[in-house]
């Protein structure tokens, strides 16, 4: 073949081949990979060059595995000629243009945004927008203060752009304002449907000495340390943890202020106590609490029975920690009974004139002896312990 004819030929395939430019996005074919690079038929003179950096920024990734042979790709053009003849591509920042593009869209219509968190930082969220990395501060994260942000780390998130900067790469993001708007809607929706009756599941949201707030889904109610069981509880900490799932009884709403209780009324002790714990029964149970002028003494959760000092013995106590202990199992006659006031008194002593007065029957009887036996005075153990009991309420 002439020197001119190869000349004419040369021609002829150059123009068979598109002209690209810096800067252009064009459709590739995987034709061989190695671990940091991988080459590409670009329709053009040359083969495009794809290297690990301009793939991913992440230098472990080995380019074998996620590319093969025959895959197509769209790149972005780097440069035509890097003096060797080659055509530098760029496949991750054709990602971060049209992340930008995407991250530029959702910011001027104020769409919210779904993206994994792909690192969990000292002051907040990265996660990820098509190839581009968004910033959620932490005071923007939750509505609710949150110290430990890990358990977000790998999490799909919703969020709005509130911040786009290209120039800067400054891209902020915030879920707070989603969850408030939330909150805010299911609050209305629970107040519009709430009642003072109403059994409902809420979370622990937090606890403190004199109760537990409990989340309802839009608003908090207050569950009291009075209304946690109908037995007595010292302290909430030692019963309830953050995230437990409660069902709680509805039992007063003033405006915007819950209170709950877990007092359900068909688990009220006293339903029947009239008939289980009328006076003259015999009892066991423990010593609760005690003060300077009696023990209270637990019958069972929710009801708990005044021995007053002057009825322990039928001798003289100063007080009650003298000859008892919290937590001791006692045996007591029950000398009085309020249901109304829900009230019960207890008396070991008359246990023990009664069970000395069956003894000097006996032996009475056996000896033909009908000498009247000396009988508590019920009624003045009675006064000693209303008394006391409403000593107790005016200092609490």
């Amino acid at each position: 073949m002439s020197e001119q004819a190869e000349e004419n030929f040369e021609q002829m395939l150059n123009e068979s081949f598109k002209t690209i430019h810096n800067g252009e996005v064009v459709e590739g074919k995987v034709i061989d990979v190695k671990p940091d690079e991988a080459v590409l038929n670009i329709n053009y003179k040359s083969d495009g060059i794809l290297t690990r950096s301009e793939y991913t920024n992440d230098n472990s990734v080995d380019l074998t595995t996620v590319l093969h042979p025959g895959d197509p790709l769209e790149v972005k053009v780097l440069k035509v000629n890097d003096g060797d003849g080659q055509v530098i591509l760029s496949y991750k920042r054709l990602a971060a243009d049209r992340g930008n593009k995407r991250i530029e869209e959702a910011y001027n219509n104020k769409e919210v945004l779904t993206a994994k968190v792909v690192q969990v930082l000292n002051g907040g969220l990265s996660v990820n927008v098509e190839g581009v990395r968004v910033f959620i501060p932490a005071s923007l994260v939750s509505d609710t203060y949150e110290k430990d942000l890990t358990k977000y780390q790998d999490q799909e998130i919703r969020f709005v752009i509130i911040e786009y900067n290209p120039h800067r790469r400054r891209y902020i993001g915030d879920r707070k304002q989603l969850l408030v708007a939330e909150r805010a809607k299911q609050k209305e929706q629970l107040f519009a449907t709430l009642k003072v009756g109403d059994i409902v599941e809420g979370t622990v949201k937090n606890i403190t000495d004199f109760g537990a707030f409990v989340d309802l889904g839009g608003a908090d109610g207050l569950l009291h340390i009075s209304e946690m069981s109908w037995g007595r509880v010292e302290n909430p900490k030692k019963v309830f943890k953050v995230g437990q799932k409660l069902r709680v009884l509805v039992k007063d709403i003033q405006g915007e202020k819950i209170a709950l209780s877990l007092k359900f009324p068909d688990e009220n002790p006293w339903v029947g106590a009239a008939e289980k714990y009328a006076v003259g029964t015999i009892v066991t149970g423990k010593i609760a609490r005690m003060t300077d002028f009696g023990a209270f003494v637990e019958l069972e959760p929710g009801i708990d029975a005044l021995l007053h000092v002057s009825q322990i013995s039928r001798e003289h106590i100063d007080k009650p920690s003298d000859v008892l202990k919290t937590g001791e199992e006692v045996t007591a006659k029950i000398v009085d009974f309020n249901e109304a006031e829900q009230k019960i008194s207890l008396s070991i002593k008359a246990l023990l004139i009664d069970q000395e007065k069956r003894r000097k029957e006996e032996e009475a009887a056996a000896n033909g002896d009908n000498e009247d036996v000396a009988t508590v005075d019920i009624e003045a153990a009675v006064a000693a312990a209303k008394a006391a009991e409403e000593k107790e309420e005016k200092s609490e």
